[in-house]
This record gives C-alpha cells, sequence and structure tokens, in this order.
C-alpha cells in the first residue's frame, strides 16, 4: 500500500512533467492523487517544502539508475550511461521532464537550487566513482564532462524528441577522459 506522502509526491512529480511548475497547487497535487482536500499540505506546509519534497523524491527515483554504473570497462560505461539516457527519456519521461522543469526553476530560487545540486553531487558522485575505478588521470573532471554531456543529450531529447544516438558523445568523453 502506497503511503499519503508517497501519493502526493508522485502525483506532484507527474503534474509538473506533464503540465509544468504552474500547475503544482496543493490542491491539484490532492486532486490528481485522489486525496482528501488538505492531504498534500499536512506533509509539505509550503510551496517551497513540496518543491524540495519532488526533489528529493527525483533523486531517490533516479540514484539506483546512476549508482549501477559499469565500472568494469570503458566500453561498459559507455553501454550504462548509453542506457541511461534511454532510461531517463523513456521509461522515467516523465519524471525527467519534471526535473528539467524545476532546474529552470531554480535559476531564481536559491533553496531550490541547493536541493538540485545535492542530488547531482550524489550523482556526480557516482561517475567519479566509476572513473577512478578506470583509472582516469582526473576523476573528478571526467565526471563533471560526462554528467554534462548526459544532461545536454537528455535535454535534447526530452526538449527536441531528438532521438540522435548517444554513444559516439560518450565515446569521445569517455575514451578522452581515459587516455
Amino acid at each position: 500500500m502506497t503511503s499519503t506522502r508517497t501519493s502526493a509526491l508522485d502525483a506532484a512529480i507527474d503534474l509538473v512533467g506533464t503540465e509544468g511548475l504552474r500547475s503544482l497547487t496543493h490542491a491539484r497535487v490532492d486532486e490528481h492523487a485522489g486525496l482528501p482536500k488538505g492531504s498534500t499540505s499536512n506533509y509539505f506546509r509550503t510551496r517551497a517544502a513540496l518543491l524540495a519534497g519532488v526533489v528529493d523524491a527525483i533523486v531517490e527515483r533516479e540514484m539506483p539508475e546512476v549508482g549501477a554504473l559499469s565500472r568494469d570497462s570503458a566500453g561498459d560505461l559507455v553501454d550504462a550511461l548509453c542506457g541511461l539516457v534511454d532510461y531517463t527519456t523513456v521509461a522515467n519521461r516523465t519524471v525527467t521532464a519534471a526535473r528539467l522543469v524545476l532546474f529552470m526553476e531554480a535559476s531564481h530560487d536559491a533553496a531550490l537550487r541547493e536541493a538540485l545540486a545535492r542530488g547531482r553531487a550524489a550523482m556526480e558522485a557516482s561517475a567519479v566513482s566509476a572513473f577512478a575505478q578506470l583509472g582516469a588521470r582526473d576523476p573528478q573532471t571526467a565526471a563533471t564532462a560526462v554528467m554534462a554531456c548526459a544532461e545536454g543529450l537528455i535535454l535534447h531529447r526530452i526538449a527536441r524528441r531528438d532521438t540522435t544516438d548517444p554513444r559516439p558523445s560518450f565515446e569521445l568523453v569517455v575514451r578522452g577522459a581515459l587516455s
């Protein structure tokens, strides 16, 4: 059985990912989740708290995929990165669209920017670890580069419905970081 809090967060993510940030109100979340009026505000008293809850829920959903980056070889890492792009833009498309909406909102919301930065740091740590295990001279810079590449590819897939194969880009970045 799904908790009320989880149902509210699922509905909030779906609303932001399909209708944009303006759709995110406590009342709309309650309605979308099929919850009694006031349920969402019992867990998230303010809009800022609801936004932070949405960010945390998105990170929680995405971390298992990011944490599963292969560290066996450069080719395996490229395969894992390609799989991550496919996962985030197909099966997890609405969640990813919500995350991208929140990125734009964070440009003028310091608290949201901080919440997103915590999530990105956790994800980047997984990439740093993968590059360190593969012997990169500068695992941090390699992780930053591959994260920027992934974020750009994901953005284009979501916003432009671009279906370009990510493999050549990832091979360039990964092999460059390991040479």
